[in-house]
């Protein structure tokens, strides 16, 4: 009696020739040789890579925070005759074994290192799962957390805290600009108290500036502009606004 190929799978089958309860021999793909009654097709083993989901469900981290945790994990057989034979069911079995390192990892870990640092926890996870099913003939090839779920109280306070922080930091950056300020108005002060001329070509300045804005009437009254001597100064400023199109400079006692 012969078997075909199964259609479309890649898949090894198992023929468990047992005399006096003896393993006998495994055959590969393809067409094979059975002998009714004495032979037996045990298991057909599926060595492609294959998926299971698992989760665990309001598993305390290592600072007491329930979460839920959604994983999959990408394994293949690699040992089809410890697959079928040292284990009753090897597909149920990695599911129980993927749950149960889950929860162990989730039970050593801190909130804040499960949510930051994925790639480690997936990591641990597969050499924790694949060193347990290692024996049934399995590997793992990797193990992916799609999703940590918090309490909704929880990510309430996760967000203000977050928000806080980020109040706070704007804050130490708002007050290091302002100190910043401050001693470069100290230094222009310095400058000023030995250099007057600068100090009245900066009045200056100001004046001119204000008087960009056509339409714009501005009223100076008479004491700043005694103090800004010499008079002409302020003459030659007005003239030259005067000279670009800008209103003239009314002098108000």
């Amino acid at each position: 009696m012969t078997h075909p190929p199964h259609a479309g799978l890649s898949a090894l089958w198992l023929t468990d020739r047992r005399y006096y309860g003896k393993y006998i021999i495994a055959c590969e793909r393809g067409l094979f040789v059975i002998f009714p009654i004495i032979d037996s097709v045990t298991a057909v083993i599926d060595e492609r890579i294959q998926t299971t989901a698992f989760n665990a469900e309001q598993a305390l981290t290592r600072d007491t925070v329930p979460v839920n945790v959604d994983a999959i994990i990408f394994w293949h057989v690699h040992d089809a005759r410890k697959a079928a034979l040292e284990i009753t069911n090897y597909r149920q079995a990695i599911d129980r074994v993927a749950q149960t390192s889950l929860r162990e990892m989730i039970g050593s870990s801190m909130l804040a290192a499960l949510l930051s640092d994925r790639k480690a926890a997936d990591e641990h996870l597969r050499d924790e799962i694949g060193n347990k099913t290692a024996g049934w003939g399995v590997s793992v090839t990797s193990v992916e957390i799609r999703d940590v779920a918090i309490p909704v109280a929880l990510q309430d306070a996760m967000s203000r805290q977050a928000q806080a922080e980020r109040e706070k930091q704007a804050r130490v950056i708002l007050g290091s600009a302002e100190a910043e300020i401050a001693g470069k108005f100290v230094e222009a002060a310095k400058i000023y108290a030995d250099h007057h001329a600068a100090l009245q070509l900066r009045a200056m300045n100001i004046i001119y500036e204000t008087t960009k804005e056509r339409g714009t009437t501005i009223l100076i009254p008479t004491s700043m502009v005694d103090s800004m001597n010499p008079a002409s100064a302020l003459v030659l400023a007005a003239q030259r606004a005067a000279s670009e199109g800008f209103p003239s400079l009314k002098s108000a006692a």
